[in-house]
């Protein structure tokens, strides 16, 4: 059968950086950092204090008093996300078939704020149970779709991917799937996480995963860097909407960039570090290049998973050697969790749509931090360090990596028809 081809009509964010994609996407460019000292609890204990949160959240702008105690904070962050990407569709105030629409929405947790104030609240009390009605339906994993889908009367297909880090990338390779399919016309498609929390900062501390530069929290993520000693927590939401190109052409929508490709790969190979050479990226990127049926020196952009962490910013850029030999040092390799943090089962969005305006604007964001690369890393690279880069942009990638060997890359190519 014929693919059919899928475009993007919309984006929304709700990030470190702001709480709108204009916000956002200004202050990757400029190369701002949005990690500071954690304003959500008392972090006085914990080995990291301070995280890249979103400012200036109050859900009492964008929910009622009801609303609010039926959503864990990542659902918060994923209904505000997909407004935006609606509306800027123009599909939250057309008349269009719901049945051929649905919701793809990816988060590693879920809602681990109600689980930790639930089973607080039990631990503090007399062995009663009191556990509120909204527990299991606030904390579940698969919830945020749901209630996407029930606002807007989206009635197509209808999950939620669970994948560690990788949990919103695989959430946008499954929507642009169904459409290339035929199975839907349209898809909000995303991923959201709240895990700025005692658990979150608690249990990311017990692994020695997170920065604990706790004295300069903008400078703490610094991918590639060979002082990098962890991630920076994040939190927050992404949202697109992808739609079958004859259908948003008929209603004229503005067409951000083309989804072209998909490549999925498992590590097989430790739980929580990458394989050392990379090479479950290698095949998930070379599974996009012939997903989209494009050879490898036509990819100029590549955001990266880029996490900041001492083994996973070796083996990418290894795999990226790999795969595209002596065209590797012609791409523009940038990694935005320098400034976003690590959005968790977030970042495949953020980092997706970061790769998408990236094609549309013809500039990459820097990536800041990088003051003295790993001598481990290949020097040929160029990491698009501390200043972002104008070039022209036809086809850009995007990274995303796991926990459990999960790998996932997306291919956008500029629109034309």
């Amino acid at each position: 059968m014929e693919l059919k081809r899928v475009v993007v009509t919309g984006i929304g964010t709700i990030s470190p950086l702001g709480n709108t994609l204009s916000e956002t996407w200004e202050r990757l460019c400029n190369g701002e950092s949005g990690a500071a000292p954690i304003t959500r609890f008392d972090a006085g204990k914990f080995k990291t204090r301070f995280a890249c949160e979103v400012k200036g959240y109050d859900p009492k702008n964008h929910f009622d008093r009801k609303e609010v105690r039926k959503l864990d904070l990542y659902s918060q962050f994923a209904m505000i996300a997909a407004d935006e990407a609606l509306t800027d569709s123009g599909l939250k105030d057309a008349s269009f078939n719901g049945d051929r629409a649905g919701v793809v929405w990816g988060s590693g947790i879920g809602g681990l704020e109600t689980f930790i104030s639930e089973v607080s609240a039990f631990a503090r009390g007399d062995g009663t149970p009191r556990f509120s009605p909204f527990f299991i339906p606030k904390m579940i994993a698969d919830i945020a779709s749901g209630h996407i889908s029930i606002k807007y009367g989206l009635k197509g297909p209808n999950f939620s991917t669970v994948s560690a880090c990788a949990s919103a990338a695989h959430a946008l390779s499954d929507a642009f799937n169904l459409i290339r399919l035929g199975k839907a016309d349209a898809f909000v498609t995303g991923g959201s996480e709240a895990a700025v929390n005692e658990a979150g900062i608690g249990g990311f501390n017990a692994m020695h995963a997170i920065s604990t530069k706790n004295d300069q929290p903008q400078k703490a993520s610094r991918p590639f860097d060979k002082d990098r000693d962890g991630f920076v927590l994040g939190e927050g939401g992404g949202a697109v909407v992808f739609e079958e190109l004859n259908h948003a052409l008929d209603r004229g929508a503005e067409i951000y960039a083309e989804v072209v490709g998909t490549g999925l790969s498992a590590d097989a190979s430790h739980m929580t570090s990458p394989h050392p050479e990379g090479e479950g990226a290698v095949r998930s990127m070379r599974e996009a290049l012939m997903d989209a049926g494009l050879k490898p020196e036509v990819i100029e952009h590549i955001n990266t998973h880029g996490t900041s962490t001492p083994l996973g910013d070796l083996a990418e850029p290894k795999a990226i050697l790999t795969l595209f030999g002596d065209h590797a040092p012609r791409i523009s390799i940038n990694s935005t969790k320098s400034m976003t943090g690590h959005l968790l089962g977030a970042a495949g969005a953020i980092e997706a749509i970061a790769t998408i305006m990236a094609v549309k604007n013809d500039f990459v964001p820097p990536t800041i931090n990088l003051d003295n690369q790993d001598p481990e890393i290949d020097t040929s690279l160029d990491f698009t360090a501390h200043k972002g880069k104008k070039r022209t942009i036809n086809y850009g990638l995007s990274n995303t990596f796991g926990f459990g060997g999960h790998n996932a890359s997306l291919i956008f190519k500029k629109f034309n028809t």
